[in-house]
């Protein structure tokens, strides 16, 4: 069982993640935006975090840095539905600012449920610090 944070603006998305998660054993709690995820992130030091790109009071790319900022360890799942013809790639400029998978909107749960999984099987323990080798396994 892990402890997931789902950030999101949407608050049925919120519910629909939170159950399917709950249903796969996970504790799962949820923010409506930036701010009230960090508060959150800090409170419940959760697993890893599903979290949208575009909301307000503080968007998602910019939250992605404050956390990595203050938890460098955190595993972080970006989610956007912003369309592939957009001049920028919200979901890859994500990755590039420091979360590791990504997820476009609309998903299946499924889809939500085996990327959840695959990112927990790579996470390291927290209370061994992860090597210093300069590679990253998860870059890609």
């Amino acid at each position: 069982m892990a402890t997931i944070l789902v950030i999101d603006d949407d608050p049925q998305i919120c519910d629909v993640l939170e159950q399917a998660l709950h249903n796969e054993g996970h504790l799962v709690r949820s923010a409506l935006n930036g701010e009230e995820g960090i508060r959150c992130y800090r409170q419940q030091l959760p697993d890893l975090v599903l979290m949208d790109i575009l909301m307000p009071e503080k968007e998602g790319l910019e939250t992605i840095l404050d956390l990595r900022r203050e938890f460098p360890h955190v595993i972080i799942i970006a989610m956007s539905a912003a369309s592939e013809a957009a001049k920028i790639n919200l979901l890859e400029l994500a990755q590039r600012l420091g979360a590791q998978h990504r997820l476009t909107k609309p998903f299946q749960l499924q889809t939500v449920i085996e990327l959840v999984n695959k990112a927990l099987s790579q996470q390291s323990p927290r209370d061994e610090p992860k090597p210093s080798s300069g590679l990253d396994e998860n870059a890609g």
